[in-house]
């Protein structure tokens, strides 16, 4: 899984290859995603300090009017980071399903997976808490709690067919179910949590192979 992440999320978090002595103008698209690229690294930085399109156009040497060539407003740099994150944690919550039958296996993979992506993108997980997005336009804080309600509802789902393949399982209420789904993704909000106040030290990772045995057990 840790392989996957790190191929899927390539597009963002892995430098723009070279540009090439012989050509000076970046191919169609490809300042578009270095600018997120940027935004997102300069998201890493552990003092959470805002990031401002002037800081922004600064370190990728550009000038402000430059940036709303790419993108319309800052509001739609950080839509193209939800995106981002939209298709890559979905896409992989999909392989986790085709590739695991049982329910408690795919809400395990689904919650690993999480605490992973978050590792591997620390400037995406300040999007994820909404901790980048303060003062932004509200709707970049709506848009991503939509993202994490269909998170839990994945979640819940694979709870259900757990629920459905008998064992201990079957003997959960379809509301503890969802009491379940929603206590498991504060575990996950609270991991984020403590690994932005650390500075991103605090890995989301630590001893998560117990704490989900113990939180997905009867």
């Amino acid at each position: 899984m840790r392989d996957s992440l790190d191929s899927s999320s390539s597009d963002i978090e892995a430098t723009v290859a070279d540009e090439g002595k012989t050509r000076k103008r970046p191919r169609p698209g490809e300042r578009r995603l270095q600018i997120l690229q940027v935004l997102a690294e300069m998201l890493q930085n552990p003092k959470g300090e805002r990031v401002t399109t002037a800081a922004l156009a600064a370190k990728i040497q550009v000038s402000e009017a430059a940036l709303y060539r790419h993108f319309a407003s800052k509001a739609q740099m950080f839509e193209g980071l939800i995106s981002f994150i939209e298709q890559t944690v979905f896409g992989l919550i999909n392989q986790i399903n085709q590739k695991e039958e049982s329910g408690l296996a795919q809400a395990r993979g689904m919650l690993q997976m999480l605490l992973f992506f978050a590792e591997k993108n620390p400037g995406m997980t300040r999007v994820l808490l909404g901790d980048a997005l303060l003062q932004e336009d509200d709707r970049l804080q709506e848009r991503i709690t939509q993202v994490l309600d269909r998170v839990e509802a994945s979640v819940k789902q694979a709870l259900r067919i757990a629920q459905s393949q008998g064992g201990a399982w079957a003997n959960v209420s379809q509301d503890e179910v969802s009491v379940r789904a929603a206590m498991l993704m504060s575990y996950v909000l609270g991991r984020w949590h403590r690994f932005a106040r650390s500075g991103f030290k605090k890995l989301p990772t630590e001893a998560s192979d117990i704490s989900l045995r113990i939180l997905l057990s009867e």
